[in-house]
């Protein structure tokens, strides 16, 4: 639909040549979950991409794969075996903490699964000498739910506005006509992810609060303070991902009364302390970036270039992590991407 799109745009040239076009459609890194690509993102580098085919792309590349590989298997495997633990039991007699602690695990895991893959793709492409779209950014860090969706999957995001939102007039035919794109959006963004109401009711929620932003939520977040506003909107995040985990929107309303019910009896966790560390980690992961040390330490994992002791570093922490992913592989089950499902 890209291509069409941008070549109907006039914003790129169509291919003239058979094999570019099909490397288009069928280049595997983002084939089945992201980073979304656009055609006119990289039809240049299809047909000429010799300048980014260096050592230094094709390092910095397979550390960023490794660096999503361990991202799935170290840590959103792990968090999703608890999980789906949890989230098996029976919602009329769970304890408030038993749900906080499953959604939370659920959020990680989603998080970690699906920007796991992405910086694998972005890896895998690097390393062949194409430059992808970053996917992710710290998305819990939000201060608001407006912030987040330009944190979270953002190649969609971006997608859904320029090929969608401001084709339906975005917020230039006056308020209430940018509320009604808003929920279109989305709802589509829902339908996106599966054809069931739990999705619809997910994408039904985040337009919601998206239209409260604009009305008065990002003035009162403001007010809050940085961290308060993070934490207010993570917990949004959270109620948000009830609906997208659980299939019923009746269960999933089940769910979020018993998160909100503020009892602690009844049911009793037994989690192991693999599952705390791994947890643990997560939000280490996902929030230090808050911080100006965090950002600088994400900053550097994450370079695409290195100075020498850096490339030493970064080749002993890529082998250290491929070693522990791979042991952790040949020692578990088989256990796909949450969005190969979608």
């Amino acid at each position: 639909m890209s291509y069409l799109i941008d070549v109907y745009r006039r914003d790129k040239p169509p291919m003239k040549n058979i094999v570019d076009y099909s490397l288009y459609i069928l280049f595997f890194p983002q084939l089945i979950a992201g980073p979304i690509i656009r055609f006119n993102e990289i039809a240049d580098q299809i047909t000429e991409r010799r300048h980014q085919e260096t050592i230094d792309n094709k390092l910095t590349g397979f550390f960023r794969f490794v660096i999503g590989l361990s991202k799935k298997v170290l840590i959103a495997n792990v968090l999703g075996e608890e999980a789906d633990r949890i989230f098996a039991m029976n919602y009329e007699y769970m304890d408030s903490l038993t749900a906080f602690v499953g959604i939370t695990a659920y959020a990680f895991q989603i998080y970690f699964d699906f920007s796991g893959y992405s910086d694998m793709a972005i890896g895998i492409a690097r390393m062949l000498g194409f430059v992808f779209p970053e996917n992710f950014n710290n998305p819990y860090i939000s201060q608001s739910i407006t912030e987040f969706w330009r944190r979270w999957h953002m190649t969609l995001s971006r997608w859904m506005r320029d090929y969608l939102y401001i084709p339906l007039g975005g917020n230039k035919l006056g308020t209430r006509r940018m509320f009604v794109n808003l929920w279109v959006v989305f709802l589509l963004s829902g339908l996106w992810h599966g054809a069931s109401w739990n999705f619809v009711a997910w994408g039904t929620y985040h337009g919601l609060f998206l239209i409260a932003d604009r009305l008065f939520l990002l003035k009162l977040l403001k007010k809050t303070g940085k961290y308060p506003a993070i934490v207010i909107t993570f917990i949004i995040t959270l109620v948000g991902w009830a609906f997208f985990r659980i299939d019923s929107i009746a269960q999933a309303t089940v769910f979020i009364s018993r998160l909100f019910a503020f009892e602690f009896t009844g049911v009793t966790l037994f989690l192991d302390a693999r599952f705390w560390t791994t947890l643990a980690l997560a939000a280490l992961f996902a929030f230090s970036t808050a911080t100006n040390a965090g950002a600088k330490v994400e900053g550097f994992v994450y370079a695409t270039n290195h100075s020498l002791k850096g490339y030493y570093f970064m080749t002993l922490l890529a082998v250290l992590l491929f070693t522990m992913s791979l042991a952790h592989v040949t020692s578990s089950g088989f256990n796909p991407f949450i969005y190969f499902r979608f």
